[in-house]
């Protein structure tokens, strides 16, 4: 790792997995942007030769002049690899404990896809392996590193732009041909930890999480007074889920009422762009874009909606955020974690490993009242 100059640190990765998210993160690394961290892929595991290579050369076409990366036709190469700095892990969610661990081993930073793991007792032997190695871990949820939130935050907690936040509504539905899809796909088989709130119901209780928990993360988040929830499935995994989150009153630091989270993901349909919508008592501010994952900004609509047959003369402002054009913003969390590193910390701020834990706790208590069992619950 180049630390010479920690204001714009260096990275090398190492890449686990050629699937849909590997290959988006690759890709938004190499793509030409302003930015404040230097990043250079060193090593790509796979299954295959044939496959890491057909990877390499289908990425690296929007950057030929960019280096290109060593291919190993299995994990254990990326982590003996020496020019690696860190392993990113893009393979299925049943994989990510053994991955971790295995990096772990190896004296690797380890930036791990979204679930952490299947469930929060693995999520645990990974927190007290990189605690005990001393090395940097962090769940890759790429989502809460979107400026999106850093522009939210002001206007729900300092500014109160629109009064008391009291309700949250968000629905993520990602339509995917699951009749068509093989029994050993990822997105359908329970093994590999496949079912909608581990995919994509994670973004949205990561959305209601920050907002209706005033952006407080891990053991700070504030408790939660009741979970209600209800998982639609199908050949041993969820393909719809809804999910109720209530918040207490607060009488201390400020007086507020309770507050609901109303939040839903599918795989039988796609949402609409307009995604989300955070309730206040004088305003409301709707969260677009092409899917939960990927926000694109929001319009906040200032004051409490007229009567019915009144002028609507509310104020609205928009604010958009901006990436280079063909990235979704992974290199957001990249560039993150490339300063935690140069600056020593092992874990980030944004998203440590007690909010990886905390969330993963949250999914366990959902999908067990829900009557969804994975194996990895039962060994």
């Amino acid at each position: 790792m180049d630390n010479a100059d920690k204001s714009v640190p260096g990275l090398r990765w190492g890449i686990l997995g050629t699937g849909w998210i590997s290959t988006m993160f690759v890709k938004d690394l190499l793509a030409p942007r302003s930015s404040t961290a230097k990043h250079t892929i060193a090593a790509l595991g796979s299954s295959s030769l044939e496959k890491g290579n057909a990877f390499v050369e289908k990425s690296w076409q929007i950057a030929p002049d960019q280096p290109k990366p060593a291919v190993y036709a299995d994990y254990q190469g990326v982590y003996k690899d020496a020019s690696v700095d860190i392993v990113y892990i893009g393979t299925p969610h049943s994989l990510h404990k053994a991955n971790c661990l295995d990096a772990i081993a190896a004296g690797k930073h380890v930036l791990c896809e979204k679930p952490f793991t299947i469930n929060e007792r693995e999520a645990q032997e990974v927190v007290d392996a990189a605690r005990a190695k001393g090395v940097f871990v962090m769940e890759a949820m790429w989502t809460r590193f979107s400026p999106i939130f850093t522009a939210l935050r002001p206007e729900i907690i300092d500014k109160n732009s629109i009064g008391q936040v009291q309700r949250f509504f968000m629905d993520f539905g990602n339509y995917m041909p699951l009749d068509d899809l093989p029994a050993s796909s990822r997105l359908k088989d329970p093994a590999l930890g496949a079912g909608a709130l581990l995919d994509i119901g994670i973004y949205t209780l990561t959305y209601a999480s920050l907002i209706m928990g005033g952006f407080k993360v891990g053991d700070a988040h504030p408790k939660l007074s009741r979970v209600i929830s209800s998982l639609s499935i199908s050949h041993g995994i969820d393909e719809s889920n809804a999910v109720i989150l209530e918040y207490p009153a607060t009488s201390s630091p400020t007086k507020a009422p309770a507050k609901t989270a109303i939040l839903s993901s599918t795989f039988r349909y796609r949402s609409d762009e307009d995604f989300a919508r955070i309730e206040g008592s004088n305003g409301t501010i709707v969260i677009f874009g092409p899917a939960g994952s990927v926000p694109n900004g929001y319009r906040m609509i200032l004051g409490p909606r007229p009567a019915f047959g009144e002028a609507d003369t509310r104020e609205v402002r928009t604010y958009t955020v901006e990436r280079p054009e063909g990235t979704l913003g992974f290199f957001w969390e990249a560039d993150a974690v490339a300063h935690d590193i140069a600056n020593g910390r092992k874990e980030n701020a944004l998203m440590p490993l007690e909010e990886s834990l905390r969330m993963m706790k949250l999914m366990d208590g959902i999908r067990r009242d829900g009557g969804l069992v994975y194996p990895q619950d039962e060994q």
